[in-house]
């Protein structure tokens, strides 16, 4: 027979709940064993109900990316951390430090809301994958990047403008923005070919809207370091610009995608290589 919860034992799981609520005496109950298990049981009850796991969802932001793809994003970016910190590191003459910070999913207008202004900010679009992007530099970095480009000192501007870039300025920022598109050609290759192009600047990221407000988005984070001077680098990729893919970044094929490919100029280098080894017959 199933266990029911007698009329005390409710009452005292309520009391348990809310110490205003005064459970009723209850009825005296035939034999001490009788009422010590009744007793026994519903302190059983309470302490089950009280030790259960509650977990809060916002259905404002649902999670629609799941973990293992978080993972997935996080290692395919931090390859490009690595490449486009190489990458920056020549353009400038002087040691750069890119560094992957954070893969979160958050919606569009929780991520421009936190994004300072002006900034700069770079609508990407990729025919790869039908949708657009967004490559955000803030001012922090940016600013010390063109005065070390422009032929600046070597420390740096310790202060930086807050005013939108220049048109000099632009044209400098996109052999930035061009050498951070390469880096992410280069470790998105074996998923999906990208083939992203900037096709607008804006100063103010609230007047660029590539999504409704409440979308979700999949926001990876660097910080980049120069000298002193250090600032964020953002990459916003919308969850249904990258939806079509979903099933290709998962634990279980993420490997097949992650294996290098020998080129045929390798196989060639390495048989001539091999080719001229002597051995015994």
């Amino acid at each position: 027979m199933a266990n029911v919860l007698s009329q005390s034992e409710v009452e005292s799981l309520l009391s348990a709940l809310d110490p205003s609520v005064s459970p009723e005496p209850a009825p005296a109950m035939g034999g001490g064993a009788g009422g010590a298990g009744g007793a026994g049981g519903a302190s059983d009850s309470i302490n089950d109900f009280m030790t259960a796991q509650i977990s809060v969802y916002d259905f404002k932001r649902p999670e629609r990316v799941s973990k293992e793809q978080m993972r997935a994003f996080q290692a395919l970016h931090d390859g490009f951390s690595r490449e486009f910190g190489v990458a920056l590191s020549a353009m400038l003459r002087t040691i750069v430090e890119c560094k992957l910070i954070s893969v979160d999913q958050l919606t569009y207008s929780e991520f421009v809301f936190s994004l300072e202004n002006p900034t700069c900010f770079n609508l990407l679009h990729s025919e790869g994958l039908d949708g657009q992007m967004i490559l955000d530099l803030s001012p922090s970095i940016i600013f010390p990047v063109i005065d070390r480009l422009m032929g600046g000192g070597k420390d740096g501007v310790q202060k930086f403008p807050g005013r939108p870039l220049t048109d000099i300025e632009l044209n400098l920022v996109h052999r930035i923005t061009d050498r951070a598109i390469t880096g992410l050609h280069s470790v998105w290759k074996n998923i999906c070919d990208l083939k992203l192009k900037v096709v607008q600047t804006e100063s103010n990221p609230q007047l660029v809207q590539i999504v409704p407000p409440n979308e979700v988005i999949v926001l990876v984070s660097f910080e980049i370091t120069m000298g002193e001077m250090r600032g964020i680098m953002n990459l916003c990729i919308p969850f249904n610009t990258i939806e079509p893919l979903a099933g290709q970044l998962s634990a279980n094929t993420w490997q097949t995608y992650t294996r290098k490919t020998v080129s045929p100029e390798q196989k060639l280098n390495l048989e001539a290589g091999v080719g001229k080894a002597n051995v015994e017959l």
